[in-house]
């Protein structure tokens, strides 16, 4: 996995005055945004003591996020993308606010959390497209995998905190959770707000219904892109049991809302090894796959988390888990920002956006199913089984997505991004 561009090594984009004051703004968010999910599973699961309901949650975000997707890509495209996550970021203020007042309601009930966390997904429906299409801005073309694996190692330090701090807040009650999280959304607002660059919009996407269809179009015409994100979402589709995390803690491990951190915490500790070590030596060769290998491997430790009894050894599957996942999402997140034009990133984005809630969000929706029908067990093993076959049939269905090879460079299998055109010159 190792190769080294000979950029200035990968501290070297914290001289960055902008990428600082982002990264550490998306940090804040996603601790936010993992507490406020350990508090909502644990909250929904103890009032209501369904799998199904759980599921719910995820269905709940997953709609207004694959519905506003599109329009959130278009906007990105349109107008100053920090002035959208500002809006975004404060959004989810009003959210872990709304959670707050409703855990302290005596008689609120489950019915009252899926509405306000439906606002999460129309957050992230504008947040994504403006967030991920901003940071090829930011820094040079040169260092952006090194920013992707940056980007990632934060998300993951933070998925690693989040989880963990939420259990432990959770024990004073669901309400100090959602209070922290407003405190950590705030402090995310006003960073962004010390963020210089600013999007000159002199080439503006056109609106209307063809403006919305140009990133759907972009990917589909793009083996490579296609076959990266559309492979990420079965799989974790399939694979994804953090869904049923609050069951197996409670349940069948018996470890409590502690353990329930310590659980989701896990993935994001062998994540951010990985991110952390791309961040100083990205991948140099063999990138898709690898990306094959590594979506693989998710699907084998979800069939050991499925199977484990033991809490060391799920923490232990689940963290190889999320290292094999941060591969996947290095490569991904690469392959389709350096392959896209940087008048149609939000959009295009916005597509990854989608894929990316629909294998999350949609995702803990068929694991809750699954397992309302077959039980816990039963359904993370058969998402890990799904997850191998996905591996096998997309290696055959996009053999350039296989035979993909250094990141950083448009390529041969897509058409090259031109040129920026228009709004702000990336810096070289």
């Amino acid at each position: 996995m190792a190769g080294d561009d000979g950029s200035g090594g990968g501290f070297s984009l914290f001289r960055n005055r902008d990428f600082r004051a982002f990264l550490a703004a998306r940090a804040l968010a996603s601790l936010s945004s993992l507490m406020l999910g350990v508090a909502v599973g644990w909250h929904v699961y103890a009032l209501t003591g369904s799998a199904l309901a759980l599921g719910m949650v995820g269905l709940a975000q997953f709609l207004p996020a694959l519905l506003l997707a599109l329009p959130g890509g278009l906007a990105a495209d349109r107008f100053e993308r920090r002035t959208i996550l500002l809006i975004a970021f404060s959004l989810q203020i009003v959210v872990a606010l709304l959670l707050f007042f409703i855990s302290l309601a005596s008689g609120a009930g489950a019915g009252w959390i899926f509405p306000v966390v439906a606002l999460i997904g129309v957050g992230q429906a504008f947040l994504g497209p403006a967030s991920q299409s901003l940071v090829p801005f930011l820094v040079s073309r040169a260092d952006f995998p090194r920013a992707v694996a940056w980007n990632s190692s934060t998300f993951q330090i933070a998925t690693i905190a989040g989880p963990a701090i939420g259990g432990l807040l959770y024990a004073f009650g669901p309400a100090c959770v959602y209070a922290a999280s407003a405190g950590c959304y705030v402090c995310s607002v006003l960073l962004v707000s010390r963020v210089r660059t600013r999007l000159r919009v002199a080439a503006a996407a056109k609106p209307g219904f063809e403006g919305l269809l140009t990133g759907l179009r972009f990917v589909f015409s793009r083996p490579t892109i296609l076959g990266a994100i559309s492979m990420d979402l079965f799989a974790v589709l399939f694979g994804g049991a953090t869904a049923l995390l609050p069951i197996y803690a409670r349940d069948i491990l018996h470890v409590g809302p502690w353990g329930l951190g310590l659980l989701r915490s896990a993935p994001a500790v062998g994540a951010a090894v990985v991110a952390l070590g791309l961040a100083q030596r990205p991948l140099a060769r063999h990138a898709g796959a690898r990306m094959f290998f590594c979506v693989a491997l998710f699907g084998v430790m979800t069939i050991v988390f499925g199977l484990s009894r033991s809490f060391l050894l799920s923490l232990a599957a689940l963290a190889c888990l999320g290292a094999a996942d941060m591969v996947s999402v290095v490569v991904r997140q690469t392959l389709v920002q350096v392959n896209t034009p940087d008048e149609k990133r939000g959009r295009v984005s916005a597509v990854n956006s989608i894929f990316i809630g629909a294998s999350n969000q949609l995702g803990e929706f068929e694991s809750g199913v699954t397992a309302a029908w077959l039980g816990a067990v039963p359904a993370a093993v058969l998402g890990g089984v799904g997850t191998l076959a996905v591996v096998f049939i997309w290696i055959w269905l996009f053999p350039s997505l296989r035979q993909a090879d250094r990141l950083g460079t448009p390529q041969s299998t897509g058409t090259p991004a031109p040129p920026a055109r228009g709004g702000i010159a990336p810096r070289d």
